[in-house]
């Protein structure tokens, strides 16, 4: 089993399908333990307890919620930097909730940023960056929706 950390692909460079790949497999630690490659990084993810997992890691959901939380940091640290605005600091914190209809039926899921932005920014700056967190890529991606497919590794197709 892969060491849990960031390491080097062989070679020290990574193709353009690799940097597009991730990869994930069953750590053999508890029932749903996993050992998650993307590119030069490892990390761990896993179910938490109450749902018969280790809680060695992140699960799914909190996976794709920190997904969204850095392309969001990203996006809006970008556009303050090219805008030269004074932004010292930004953080997101992202909360899962689920939609239900008014019979409680479950209909989507609603993912909430709480952005926290600090430096010397007037209201119209503030407001701005809140905007553009609605133009980082995962979050157009959330809420477009992918076309998602399976298929077996030893067949056609993967």
């Amino acid at each position: 089993m892969p060491r849990i950390g960031t390491g080097r692909p062989p070679g020290g460079r990574m193709s353009e399908q690799q940097r597009h790949e991730v990869t994930v497999r069953e750590s053999g630690n508890g029932r749903f333990g996993q050992v998650v490659t993307v590119g030069r990084h490892v990390f761990g993810a896993d179910e938490h307890e109450a749902m018969g997992g280790l809680d060695t890691g992140p699960d799914p959901f909190e996976l794709v919620m920190a997904g969204l939380g850095a392309c969001t940091t990203m996006t809006i640290r970008m556009y303050a930097a090219r805008k030269n605005w004074p932004l010292d600091d930004v953080s997101v914190v992202v909360r899962q909730m689920k939609v239900v209809t008014a019979e409680g039926k479950p209909l989507r899921d609603r993912f909430i940023r709480r952005i926290t932005l600090s430096g010397a920014l007037d209201a119209g700056q503030r407001a701005r960056l809140i905007e553009i967190a609605d133009h980082c890529p995962v979050s157009k991606l959330l809420t477009a929706g992918a076309e998602v497919t399976a298929v077996d590794a030893e067949g056609t197709g993967a």
